[in-house]
């Protein structure tokens, strides 16, 4: 008797003694987890994994960061995807702020009355969230319904909107906006977070576009740089300048100006160059006779052959093109006017295989160049934007005349290679003054004959670059915006992408090469096989369990009845 006592009472102080080996096991794991991030992503395309530079980014907050974002209540499929990969993602943003990244989710269309609805989605608004109007189906009707999918990111009493989807809301802009979630967001909190904002210079004294033409380009460049006008006739060096930025020069550059922005550039310097070789007087161009597209001689293109590049003289016409008001007709003293594909304002929708253009909309662009590159050895050059499939270049001289373009069908577009309108070039650049004697005007002074690695990029129009004007007050419109097509292009986006891909030495940009792959199921199949894998799921775990209770029973009656 005392024997089973003591048996029971040894039993008893094992088992505590091993519940309290295993308690103190979890809490030093939760110890070690708490203090150590281990995290797996088990994903193909690691889409859970977000990049080095935005990890030092985020364990370098020293305060709260606040995220609102406005993607609650009842949303469509689509919605419901992006919000879910946006709570992913913040939810991993917190883990590595050490949950100084804080963040909720709104309903926008909550309040009490219309009234304060209405005012509440004014306030979004102005506060630089936009608004889209999607169509869901509820009981077989179709319901409009107002979406903010967008967020406001705010830090140290500043606050930055950030919008989050791409496009009007179908399955590839869902799927781009997703694989764009880490850039966007991290880009904006780079932006609130930056001490010091970098120095972008807009070269002046060659006729270049005003500034009331480059009003949405300043602006949209002021929200993360400091952005300066740089008279480059008077300008001793452009030292001092993270990036410059050649916006549509119409008069000649010296030999003295472009040794000092050859040597910027050996120097380690960027430059984004926005050139036309061809001018066309659009006013001309519309009348009846048409115009010929005149030469821009600015003088800088043997410096571009020696970087790699060479700007043609001609123009591309393609069927994916914008618009041109134009009258027809006269009812009364009233003007009919009807819009007319007008083939040289091309709407880029090819793009290349870099982060700067991962995702992108298209982009709209007016009387456009194609570019060749050259041979530069140790330069890198990559295509950044193509014209479409549906496309041909026409070499100067060439008319320009609207009566001739609204002829053209869809029969004069046969496809073809599309056409390269833009380039990125990387490397260790050769100067064009190298062995050579030193400009007049410029002082003694050593020359760099190579340059440190840095990067260029060329683009063969200088119109992607310049907003146009409202129709009712003719005040400067927004970056990529159309009057006549009453649409935004994505022109905004290639400027704001180019510059932080060759001016960022964390390399965030690389966030956008992460391709989420959307794995869908094969409708067809589903439909046929719909009702076998109901079966399926529904009676196999059931049969299971009757087989699993059988045996079990079957196994109990042999064991005991052995005695």
């Amino acid at each position: 008797m005392v024997m089973k006592r003591f048996n029971k009472s040894g039993k008893m102080w094992e088992s505590l003694l091993k519940f309290g080996i295993g308690f103190m096991i979890l809490v030093l794991i939760n110890l070690l987890v708490s203090k150590y991030i281990l995290r797996i992503d088990l994903t193909e395309e690691k889409r859970f994994t977000i990049s080095d530079a935005t990890k030092s980014m985020l364990k370098g907050l020293d305060d709260v960061l606040y995220v609102e974002v406005f993607l609650e209540g009842e949303l469509p499929a689509g919605m419901r995807r992006l919000k879910t990969a946006i709570r992913e993602r913040l939810d991993e943003f917190a883990v590595y702020s050490n949950n100084k990244v804080q963040f909720k989710f709104i309903d926008p269309s909550q309040a009490a009355s219309d009234k304060a609805r209405q005012e509440y989605h004014d306030n979004l608004v102005k506060r630089g969230l936009q608004l889209i109007r999607l169509f869901d189906n509820e009981g077989g009707k179709n319901v409009a319904k107002i979406i903010f999918p967008g967020a406001i990111i705010t830090y140290h009493e500043q606050e930055k909107p950030v919008l989050l989807l791409r496009g009007k809301g179908g399955q590839r802009a869902i799927n781009q906006s997703i694989e764009g979630l880490e850039y966007e967001l991290a880009s904006a909190i780079r932006a609130l977070t930056s001490r010091e904002k970098k120095k972008i210079g807009l070269i002046k004294g060659h006729k270049e576009s005003d500034s009331l033409m480059l009003a949405g380009l300043t602006s949209v460049l002021s929200e993360s740089y400091h952005v300066y006008n740089v008279n480059l006739p008077e300008k001793e060096q452009l030292e001092g300048y993270d990036a410059v930025i050649i916006a549509k020069p119409k008069a000649a550059y010296k030999e003295a100006e472009k040794f000092k922005l050859d040597q910027y550039i050996m120097k380690g310097g960027k430059v984004l160059f926005f050139l036309d070789q061809l001018y066309v007087n659009e006013d001309s161009a519309l009348s009846q006779g048409g115009t010929i597209a005149l030469p821009v001689d600015v003088n800088l293109d043997d410096q571009l052959f020696k970087y790699g590049a060479r700007i043609n003289r001609d123009l591309i016409l393609d069927l994916s093109a914008g618009v041109m008001p134009v009258i027809v007709n006269m009812i009364g003293d009233e003007p009919e006017i009807q819009n007319f594909k007008w083939h040289y304002y091309p709407i880029i929708n090819q793009f290349g295989q870099h982060p700067i253009v991962k995702n992108s909309d298209a982009i709209y662009t007016k009387f456009i160049n194609t570019i060749d590159t050259v041979k530069a050895d140790g330069i890198v050059k990559t295509p950044l934007l193509f014209s479409s499939r549906y496309s041909k270049r026409v070499n100067s001289p060439v008319s320009v005349a609207l009566a001739d373009v609204t002829r053209l069908g869809q029969e004069d577009f046969p496809p073809r290679e599309p056409l390269p309108v833009a380039y990125l070039l990387e490397g260790s650049f050769k100067s064009l003054y190298a062995n050579r004697f030193l400009p007049e005007g410029i002082a003694r002074q050593k020359v760099m004959n190579e340059s440190v690695p840095t990067k260029i990029m060329v683009v063969g129009d200088g119109d992607i670059i310049e907003n146009e004007f409202s129709l009712q007050n003719r005040q400067p419109v927004e970056l990529g915006f159309s009057e006549f097509m009453r649409q935004k292009f994505a022109n905004e986006d290639f400027i704001k992408n180019a510059l932080q891909y060759m001016m960022d030495d964390q390399g965030l940009i690389t966030a956008r090469n992460k391709e989420i792959k959307i794995r869908l199921l094969d409708e067809v199949k589903v439909s046929r096989e719909r009702v076998f894998w109901q079966v399926v799921n529904l009676g196999l775990p059931v049969v299971l369990i009757i087989m699993y209770g059988l045996a079990r029973y079957y196994w109990r009656k042999r064991k005991f009845t052995r005695f």
